[in-house]
């Protein structure tokens, strides 16, 4: 069987764990060349190493995505170094917790700043490398940019706003062959989660929300971003997938 991926060169942000590893391990399985970005170059590096252990085609680029010259620069020296980019996931996020009426405007902003501007300047940038040949942009939004979440208001704020903006770069995109799709976890169990799923009464409530009664995998969430990065999903555009064993899809699970 052809890999899915053959010939792609694709760019992974927050790619040193949890769903960003996932994925790019999912992408150099079906062929593609990976570049993974993130903050910190060990965790890249291990990831990386994995990679390489099974054959696949990766490098590490440390970055952040805050930072719209350092994020720019590392998108564009990936695509002359490749060849092309024809695969961008924005999954890079960062949050605050805390009460709206405690919550400053340096907390506020610094929700938008990894996760939507981010985003912009990842889509911006793989855009105008992607208008003569096309290409795939997933960007990573959540279950809070859905549902409203107590003290999570920036974070869910920022994640609506990926849903919308992502609808008009699919909208802009779409003559150049430019796919932009958003994929929209719930609870995953990842590092990031760690602290609340090591607590089994806080995990039975959590899980006890979800229809499937259990929280998704980093691998899980990986095979979705990986079909909306595949000629597979060809004709899909502007989508926003919930990865979610169900649980935006019910008002209650209280009845058993």
């Amino acid at each position: 069987m052809t890999k899915r991926l053959e010939g792609k060169v694709a760019l992974v942000t927050g790619a040193g764990t949890g769903i960003g590893a996932a994925t790019a391990e999912c992408f150099a399985r079906e062929g593609a060349t990976v570049v993974l970005c993130g903050r910190r170059q060990g965790p890249l590096d291990e990831v990386v190493a994995r990679i390489k252990a099974f054959g696949g085609r990766a490098e590490a680029v440390s970055c952040d995505v805050s930072d719209e010259a350092g994020f720019t620069q590392a998108i564009e020296a990936a695509a002359e170094r490749h060849g092309s980019l024809d695969i961008l996931v924005n999954n890079a996020m960062a949050f605050t917790w805390n009460a709206i009426e405690a919550t400053s405007t340096e907390e506020w902003h610094a929700n938008f700043a990894t996760s939507v501007d981010g985003t912009f300047w990842g889509t911006r940038a793989a855009m105008k490398l992607m208008k003569a040949r096309g290409g795939s942009i997933v960007n990573l939004s959540s279950i809070c940019g859905l549902l409203g979440t107590p003290y999570m208001a920036g974070y869910s704020a920022a994640k609506a706003a990926i849903i919308n903006f992502s609808r008009a770069a699919a909208a802009e995109g779409a003559a150049q062959g430019i796919r932009v799709n958003v994929v929209i976890p719930a609870v995953v169990e990842t590092p990031g989660t760690a602290g609340m799923l090591t607590d089994p009464e806080a995990r039975r409530k959590t899980e006890a929300l979800i229809p499937m009664k259990r929280v998704g995998q980093p691998d899980e969430l990986a095979k979705a971003i990986l079909f909306l990065a595949s000629d597979e999903a060809s004709y899909i555009t502007g989508a926003a997938l919930p990865v979610d064993g169900g649980r935006t899809a019910v008002l209650t699970t209280a009845l058993e």
